[in-house]
Parts: C-alpha cells; sequence; structure tokens
C-alpha cells in the first residue's frame, strides 16, 4: 500500500509560480507511474503531468506543456511537480496519485491510478 501527502499550494498572482511536493511512503515498488491531477468546481478531474519510474518517460497535456514540470528526487520518495507562468485557469485542487506502468508510459484516466493524496488547493488570481 501507498501514502501520499502533497504540499506546497497556495494563492498565487497570474505569471507566477509555485513548486509541489508529493511525499510517498509504503509499498512504492508497485506503482510505476506517479502522476499529478487537478479538478476545478464542475470539472472533471483531468492529468497535468506523469512520470514512469521505470522509463523516466514524461506527459504533459498541452494545456500546460512547456509551464509545468515533472521530477523526482534522488530517493525516489518524493515527486516535484514545478509551475510557473501560472495562469487563473490553473486554479484548481491539485492532486498527486500513483498507479501502474503501461508499456514505459503512463494512464491518462484518472481511474487508473490505484493511490491518492488528499489534494493541496492553487489559486491564481489574476
Amino acid at each position: 500500500q501507498v501514502q501520499l501527502v502533497e504540499s506546497g499550494g497556495g494563492s498565487v498572482q497570474a505569471g507566477g509560480s509555485l513548486r509541489l511536493s508529493c511525499a510517498a511512503s509504503g509499498s512504492t515498488y508497485s506503482s510505476a507511474c506517479m502522476g499529478w491531477f487537478r479538478q476545478a468546481p464542475g470539472k472533471e478531474r483531468e492529468r497535468v503531468a506523469s512520470i514512469n519510474t521505470n522509463s523516466d518517460s514524461t506527459y504533459y497535456p498541452d494545456s500546460v506543456e512547456g509551464r509545468f514540470t515533472i521530477s523526482q528526487d534522488n530517493a525516489k520518495n518524493t515527486v516535484i511537480l514545478q509551475m510557473s507562468s501560472l495562469k487563473p485557469e490553473d486554479t484548481a485542487m491539485y492532486y498527486c496519485a500513483a498507479g501502474p506502468d503501461q508499456g514505459g508510459y503512463c494512464y491518462s484516466s484518472p481511474r487508473l491510478y490505484n493511490y491518492w493524496g488528499q489534494g493541496t488547493r492553487v489559486t491564481v488570481s489574476s
């Protein structure tokens, strides 16, 4: 079993930056993929970044490409989401998730991830 705890959320003005952290503990060997998802009120939960810790393959949707970066620390127990050039539409609850390998890549659907953190709120004002 895996336990995930997010931190680093807050309120910033448009154009600012935030660094989110996800601390993982437990049987992390069973989860090759680490992902960041966000959910705004009235909208579906969507993937904003993922990394396959076996292949080091990363993915970003067009909405955040060039602005967000996912990375893993040397101990492989913390996953970082560095966000820059933030926009009001980035406002959401951000969740860290762990899931299975997909042939060296990671699933896009949140329904295919097994473990979730409680979330950290990000608010971007215009």
